[in-house]
């Protein structure tokens, strides 16, 4: 083959040899291909075929010889995470590499309602609700009822009934919205989504677990504990503390008085920082205040390990008047996440 050929050849990038390629296969050969690519690969090929000009015969002949030279040399293949990525390295931008890794590390599925289908409904729910309600519409009739049925139960039910409102005024989306839609559930939750699956993941665990209800919770980390007493600890202290209880309302640090018994918050808040403890003593009357106060200094000194149960007691009726309805409680690291 020419020198000319092989230099044609070299100065065409992975895409323009995969489109050479695939116009040269025609619709009689290419047709296996195209059926098992995906509709972005299809919209990729397509436009990088349409843009690609004259390619030489020589150098298409080329491209046929190199091509069934590698595959006749390989041998066995393996595949995985990091033979992919060096192969499309070698082929691809380097930030079109970064975002089709993170995809396939992230939920399975061809396209991306496929891939939202995997998702937990806690955590699109969670991305969702920080979303215009028109959007969320729009996700919610594209992926599976039933998943789309368990997303809308757990979104705030304010949010929700506006979501639904405009689910039912709903006519046709244009192409170029669900287009734009799908980008940016792309860009801004599926990378995101996939980069959080490397994190920690008793983290992880300890934000699920903030979302069971109180029995649920309990049975699984007792099961735990006999399993690997270390991780649930570490999850334990990972969820909802009684530090959090600082971001409640005042309406709800007067719900939770209602709800505890004096003598244990005196003993709980021994352990609190002195922002936690003016927020309970501003919430009660001065009368009460004092009362209090008065109480935690009789005490004396008092074990930490007494204090620690306390604590939990008041965040467990915190957790319980939550699930009521009660009152609202946020994590520690989002003031608009919810904990049913």
């Amino acid at each position: 083959m020419s020198a000319e050929a092989k230099k044609e050849l070299a100065q065409l990038t992975g895409a323009e040899r995969a489109a050479a390629f695939m116009l040269a296969l025609g619709d009689e050969y290419g047709k296996p291909i195209w059926e098992n690519l995906n509709e972005e690969e299809i919209k990729e090929l397509s436009s990088t075929m349409a843009n690609l000009g004259q390619v030489s015969a020589p150098a298409v002949e080329q491209l046929f010889q190199d091509f069934s030279r590698q595959v006749s040399s390989v041998g066995n293949l393996r595949g995985s995470f990091d033979t992919t990525e060096r192969l499309l390295t070698r082929v691809l931008p380097p930030d079109k590499v970064n975002q089709i890794m993170e995809e396939i590390r992230g939920p399975a599925g061809r396209t991306m309602w496929d891939k939202l289908g995997n998702v937990n409904e806690m955590v699109l729910a969670s991305y969702l609700k920080n979303e215009y309600p028109q959007t969320v519409a729009v996700v919610l009739t594209k992926i599976k009822a039933e998943h789309a049925a368990r997303v809308l139960s757990v979104l705030p039910e304010d949010f929700a009934m506006e979501v639904i409102m405009r689910m039912l005024r709903m006519e046709a989306v244009q192409k170029d919205i669900l287009e734009k839609v799908e980008q940016t559930l792309r860009i801004e939750f599926m990378n995101n989504l996939a980069r959080s699956s490397r994190r920690d993941s008793h983290e992880m665990l300890a934000e699920i677990f903030n979302y069971l209800d109180r029995n649920t919770e309990n049975r699984f980390l007792s099961a735990l504990e006999d399993r690997n007493r270390e991780s649930a600890e570490r999850i334990r202290a990972l969820m909802f503390t009684f530090e959090d209880l600082a971001k409640l309302d005042p309406g709800g640090i007067q719900t939770l008085l209602r709800n505890i018994d004096k003598d244990r918050l005196a003993l709980a808040l021994k352990g609190a920082s002195d922002t936690l403890r003016d927020l309970f003593f501003s919430n009660m009357s001065e009368r009460a205040a004092k009362i209090l106060r008065e109480d935690m200094e009789a005490m004396g000194p008092v074990r930490l390990r007494d204090v620690d149960e306390a604590q939990m007691e008041i965040v467990n009726k915190a957790k319980d008047l939550a699930e009521a309805g009660e009152i609202i409680l946020t994590d520690s690291k989002s003031e608009d996440e919810l904990i049913y």
